[in-house]
């Protein structure tokens, strides 16, 4: 069962990240979908809600990288 909070944090994530990549957020979602970075926040969501937005948005554009992602 997600936490309470888990919902919300991702969509905050979602929307840091689209922000900074100058992209829409639903273009944003389909990034981060299509190079797992919304399977790498639900699964690490215990650890990831604990640090700031602008540090999980670096370790999500760095992951997505990792699995075939372009954004630098």
């Amino acid at each position: 069962m997600p936490e309470k909070f888990e919902i919300p944090f991702i969509n905050s994530c979602i929307r840091a990240f689209a922000k900074r990549s100058k992209m829409a957020v639903p273009l944003a979602f389909q990034y981060l979908d299509a190079y797992h970075g919304i399977s790498f926040l639900i699964d690490h969501y215990t650890t990831l809600h604990l640090q700031s937005i602008d540090d999980t948005v670096d370790d999500l554009i760095a992951y997505c990288k990792r699995n075939g992602g372009t954004l630098a």
